[in-house]
């Protein structure tokens, strides 16, 4: 569903011996990014937004008091994305629009005068990646344009509940092509329909992937809240390079029905938002039983409908926390120094910290990580297609194979498709590599790993640098940068919350807490206290560079 190169991926396909030929186009750029001409891009005129930083709460009081109404919300976001994703600074968070969301926005007016408001999202834009599936007039294609045109038969799971608590879709986010799940060489935040994205802060760095769009649409005000998807760190790295709130719930208890997949065993959509309160709000509306995908068969009783009940700013007193040195620290002395100043106000809040509280380190799951994923891939992926229909633009990975083969120029003029050929090479998931594989990852991520430590140290929750600062946009060389934390969490399936802990040569670095399975509340309650005594979230700014001296 979404993998992140930027931290652990690339190195490990690498290890594995991955190769592959990729296209460079030397001399020109992706669309819509930067400038061919050596320099830095220019920061453009960004005019001031009434609704920058508007939080959901913000926007109801709004409405409710009449200054404001679903529609013209509606309309005074369209034009905040017409100023900055096209044109100012060019972000491209954005792949397309929802056609008809002035009559959703209209119809969700009238209901609100004849009988109220559903909940706290009635009325409220949002933004969700362009892998999850809707049934409307907008299309799903990861980002791929070989499957323009796609539009699946119903909803996914997702798009449905945020109907169904009344959330307005306003559109479709750019995204790592494929969920950063093709090249061993892409550039976080690109994609054949999307072209290059930008980092809002700084416009030369990387909002990073896969969910980059989500990040940097969402940091940029274009709605209140986004939704991205993870496999391993696309939700909490972009929401770290972007200076979000970006949550990682555990899997099982959001339906990836109708989502374009990586692998079953990894992913999950979640939520991606300016404050803790916001995403929890959403995370609330997302959770719950869905028949079309068994993970989610405990979701009612291990989820909750309402999260905002665990935030409590005294949440911390108590807590204790370890701090995971060995495995998640030494990647970025920029984010090691102000994770150290957080556990100094950790400690102010009462947390007990235990340190260090080291966990195996990542490198004794790549291996087995990359199976699975590889495996789960290529079967979940031609499951997908199938179920688009006789009229699907493509139906297996074969296909998408051949059809970036056939539109080099378009698709692969940075990069190619080495994941895509490894996968296809693979046979079913009752290979003994697989089954294997999959069970030494759960067994150094559990049982050795988070549930081991947990209890050894009596924990509530681990803490680490989400990731360091924003690297470079680099589409000659593909993604570098220091590793993040998520490749534990990740692949046991466990919940992961990232929230700002400050800023690093003008550039965001996020704090995570990430712990037991379905101590999602619990997590969202850490972060909430930290995030209320530090208030380190601050919008970007647009600016060419990072602040350097």
């Amino acid at each position: 569903m979404s993998f992140q190169h930027e931290g652990v991926g690339r190195r490990q396909f690498l290890h594995a011996g991955v190769v592959g030929g990729v296209a460079v186009a030397a001399g020109r750029v992706a669309d819509g990014f930067g400038r061919d001409d050596g320099q830095a891009p220019r920061a453009a005129a960004v005019p001031a937004f009434e609704l920058e930083e508007a939080t959901i709460d913000d926007l109801q009081k709004k409405m409710e008091s009449g200054q404001e109404t679903a529609r013209s919300l509606v309309e005074k976001y369209l034009k905040r994305v017409e100023s900055l994703d096209k044109q100012g600074p060019a972000l491209h968070h954005l792949i397309e629009l929802n056609p008809d969301v002035p009559s959703i926005a209209a119809t969700l007016d009238t209901e609100r005068k004849a009988k109220g408001a559903r909940g706290p999202l009635h009325g409220i834009p949002v933004l969700i990646k362009d892998n999850i599936g809707t049934a409307d007039r907008m299309t799903t294609t990861a980002g791929s344009l070989a499957l323009e045109g796609s539009i699946p038969a119903k909803d996914s799971c997702v798009a449905r509940r945020l109907r169904e608590a009344g959330a307005v879709i306003l559109g479709k986010t750019n995204l790592s092509e494929w969920a950063n799940f093709r090249s061993t060489h892409s550039s976080s935040g690109w994609s054949g329909r999307g072209g290059q994205g930008r980092n809002p802060y700084a416009l030369d760095r990387n909002p990073s992937g896969s969910s980059s769009g989500t990040a940097g649409a969402i940091a940029s005000s274009y709605a209140a809240v986004g939704i991205g998807s993870e496999t391993d760190g696309s939700i909490v790295s972009p929401s770290n390079n972007c200076g979000l709130v970006g949550f990682k719930p555990t899997i099982g208890l959001v339906s990836r029905a109708g989502i374009v997949p990586i692998a079953h065993s990894q992913d999950t959509a979640g939520p991606m938002a300016r404050t803790v309160t916001d995403a929890a709000i959403l995370l609330g509306a997302l959770i719950g039983v869905d028949p079309d995908d068994s993970s989610t068969k405990n979701a009612a009783s291990k989820g909750q409908r309402d999260y905002t009940t665990c935030l409590d700013p005294h949440a911390l007193k108590g807590a204790r926390i370890g701090v995971p040195r060995k495995a998640c620290f030494g990647m970025s002395v920029h984010a090691d120094c102000l994770v150290e100043e957080a556990i100094i106000v950790l400690r102010k809040l009462g947390a007990i910290i235990i340190d260090p509280a080291d966990l195996p380190s990542p490198a004794k799951v790549s291996d087995s990580e990359l199976d699975v994923l590889l495996y789960e891939f290529k079967a979940d992926l031609n499951a997908y297609l199938a179920s688009l229909g006789p009229k699907a633009p493509a139906r297996s990975l074969k296909d998408l194979i051949a059809f970036n083969d056939q539109h080099k120029d378009r698709e692969m003029p940075y990069f190619g498709q080495e994941i895509f050929l490894r996968a296809e090479k693979l046979g079913p998931l009752t290979d003994p590599k697989y089954k294997t594989a999959l069970a030494n990852g759960h067994h150094w991520t559990r049982t050795l790993g988070i549930d081991a430590v947990m209890a050894q140290h009596r924990l509530d929750a681990f803490i680490a640098p989400t990731s360091g600062p924003a690297s470079l946009t680099d589409l000659v060389n593909g993604d570098y940068g220091p590793n993040g934390c998520s490749t534990i969490p990740a692949v046991a399936g466990y919940p992961h919350v990232t929230v700002p802990a400050g800023f690093a040569f003008g550039l965001p670095v996020g704090l995570s807490f990430f712990g037991r399975a379905f101590s999602d509340g619990k997590l969202l309650g850490y972060a909430f206290a930290f995030e209320q005594a530090t208030r380190h979230r601050r919008p970007p700014r647009f600016l060419p560079t990072a602040e350097l001296p």
